[in-house]
């Protein structure tokens, strides 16, 4: 409990107390000198409320919460004054409205502390040796290529590649996963991870504004500014709300007296007043401005926990009317680890291929060309390896030994007048040709990840329409995987281009109100983030691209946490659908009992400060997150 709400509770058990003695001990004084001294209660509890409400009206911003809680105290004082000789309510009604304020502070203060334990990623220091001694120092002040050295037990400063030393890193305030990571020499890192076990000597790749801590913490910090439209609905409706219920308490307090003067019956003003007086306490919009906003903060705080970054609610309530899941194949489904399964050859020998495969793929750093690479295994002369031309989502042309070697797929082929061989092994098939003739074909295989099944099953049970899969495989090997998963259309030989086609087609197909999502590893992905109804990028820990192009960021490469992350989008939309049905429900029939003079203030107490309370323990459910 902060130092103010301490004080604020000190203020409702003086006030409570002092509002006690006075309702039950019998004291021998009546009139104004009963009044002055409930007056002292009052303003204990109170006092705030008043100077907030006539800083509203100086400001020109009358209608608002503590300008209905003064306007209705402060009548109810003056009733009991001047007819009833009761001030307890208006006593009541300003302590019970402080106490719901008390519990609102409490409850967002939990949210931001649940939110807080992903902040704590944030690093206090790193060391750097100066003159054979350890500095601590701020990591702003690291520059990219220093060596930093990060002992057992604290976290990763910066972003980097291990030089020297092996641990193992406790990615969990990261990934929202608890099984650790090993790392040895020429691994990366990234800030953010605590240090295990031993000590590190990191090589610094990145300044500390551009470190993936840094990305994190900024996207989470920003992600309240990007309203969803029911918070922008509440926000709209507060501000038409409050004044129309101002004016409505006036009528319901001057007309009905006015009526019955003019038919010639009693006004009764005390009674019409009072009524009014009731009904602008059970006004008050306290439980929807208060619990909408609290519900969203509190669901980007649950997914933050469990490892998914979330930037906005808007964002959160686009991934609750998620109808179609879109994946990328390659590091999404699959490994992207791929490996070489088979050579079938003609002129050449199957070494002779696997060589000049390798020499062709030298200087890609694409996950097939790696895998060409660890097949051949030796050392590579890059002497031999002549002019390179590189034809984008097709292949590469080399000169190698001054014979014009090709390597890609079959698009590849046909465009250097070529007919390929198609093979029908289920992999990826790189075609060789070699002067103008053709030279056979590598078969690389991609693996499936072991969750990537129950990952789709997942969606399916959470309600999502239809499950898409797109990839730049040829059909057979596309249709394997697919089937394997049980996806419900795959789309293949797409080049980068062809998948934002692709989207924008199904998007054009996609049910009213829903939400086309686009699940990619972030990397080449980003147009296609960029371009479907929310982008989710999948394994972004290390990703500037994924982090900056995506509306989702999924902290590990689990594709489980798809499923996961619209769970608890789903859950957050429930609970503020909840909070507006049940806050309005409520005040509209305390309303309706408050204008017929059935409902007293202890009644308005509840339709205010008992349903805000409900409604904000309603919505701090959804940091809770269970686990698949």
């Amino acid at each position: 409990m902060t130092k103010k709400q301490k004080k604020m509770l000190i203020r409702i058990l003086v006030a409570a107390a002092l509002m006690l003695i006075l309702k039950f001990v019998p004291l021998p004084l009546s009139g104004v000198s009963m009044f002055l001294l409930w007056l002292i209660p009052y303003f204990i509890i109170g006092y705030d409320i008043l100077r907030k409400a006539w800083k509203g009206i100086l400001n020109r911003q009358v209608f608002d919460e503590n300008f209905l809680m003064a306007v209705a105290t402060l009548g109810a004082l003056a009733i009991g004054l001047l007819k009833t000789g009761d001030y307890d309510e208006a006593v009541a009604v300003m302590l019970f409205y402080q106490i719901g304020e008390l519990f609102q502070s409490y409850a967002v203060g939990k949210s931001r502390r649940n939110i807080s334990e992903l902040m704590d990623i944030r690093p206090d220091y790193a060391n750097v040796e100066q003159d054979g001694q350890l500095v601590k120092v701020d990591p702003d002040e690291v520059e990219i290529g220093t060596v930093i050295t990060v002992n057992p037990g604290e976290k990763i400063p910066l972003d980097g590649i291990v030089e020297d030393g092996e641990s193992s890193l406790n990615t969990s305030a990261l990934t929202g996963e608890s099984v650790p990571r090993d790392v040895k020499p020429g691994d990366e890192v990234i800030s953010g991870c605590i240090n295990m076990s031993g000590l590190l000597r990191i090589r610094t790749t990145k300044v500390f504004g551009e470190s993936t801590v840094s990305k994190v913490l900024d996207l989470v910090e920003n992600a309240s500014s990007r309203k969803s439209r029911s918070e922008n609905f509440i926000a709209r409706f507060a501000r038409y709300y409050t004044p129309v219920v101002v004016f409505s308490a006036v009528a319901l307090a001057l007309l009905p007296p006015l009526v019955r003067l003019i038919i010639g019956q009693a006004p009764d003003w005390g009674d019409w007043i009072y009524r009014a007086l009731t009904f602008l306490v059970i006004s008050c919009p306290c439980a929807l401005v208060i619990s909408i906003p609290l519900s969203f903060f509190a669901g980007i705080g649950g997914a933050g926990k469990a490892g998914i970054l979330v930037k906005g609610s808007n964002y959160l309530e686009a991934l609750a009317n998620t109808g179609t899941v879109v994946f990328d194949k390659t590091g999404t489904l699959t490994m992207g680890v791929f490996d070489v399964v088979d050579i079938h050859h003609s002129e050449l020998d199957r070494e002779t291929m696997l060589e000049y495969a390798a020499l062709a793929e030298s200087a890609s750093s694409h996950p097939i060309a790696v895998s060409i690479r660890k097949a051949w295994g030796k050392p590579i002369d890059l002497s031999r390896v002549g002019k390179v031309e590189e034809i984008g989502g097709n292949g590469v042309v080399v000169e190698i030994d001054g014979r014009q070697v090709a390597a890609g797929n079959s698009r590849l082929m046909r465009h250097l007048g070529i007919e390929p061989i198609e093979c029908h092994s289920a992999g990826t098939i790189v075609h060789m040709a070699i002067g103008n003739a053709y030279a056979g074909h590598i078969v690389i295989s991609d693996v499936i990840k072991p969750d990537a099944a129950d990952a789709i099953a997942a969606l399916k049970r959470a309600g999502v329409r239809s499950t898409v899969m797109l990839t730049g495989d040829g059909p057979s090997a596309a249709a394997q995987v697919a089937e394997a998963l049980g996806i419900d259309r795959v789309h293949s030989d797409l080049l980068p281009g062809d998948k934002v086609e692709k989207v924008e087609e199904l998007l054009g197909a996609k049910k009213p109100g829903e939400t086309l999502a686009f699940v990619g590893d972030g990397i080449n992905d980003a147009p296609v983030l960029s371009r479907a109804d929310l982008g989710i990028a999948m394994g972004a820990m290390g990703s500037d691209a994924a982090i900056e192009a995506a509306d989702v960021v999924l902290m590990d490469d689990d594709p489980l946490k798809v499923s996961k992350a619209i769970r608890i989008a789903r859950k957050c939309m429930g609970i503020v659908r909840e909070n507006i049905i049940f806050a309005l429900g409520i005040k509209l029939a305390c309303l309706v009992l408050g204008a017929l003079g059935i409902a007293n203030m202890w009644l308005a107490v509840f339709a205010d400060v008992g349903v805000m309370i409900l409604a904000v323990l309603n919505a701090i459910r959804a940091l809770f997150v269970r686990k698949l």
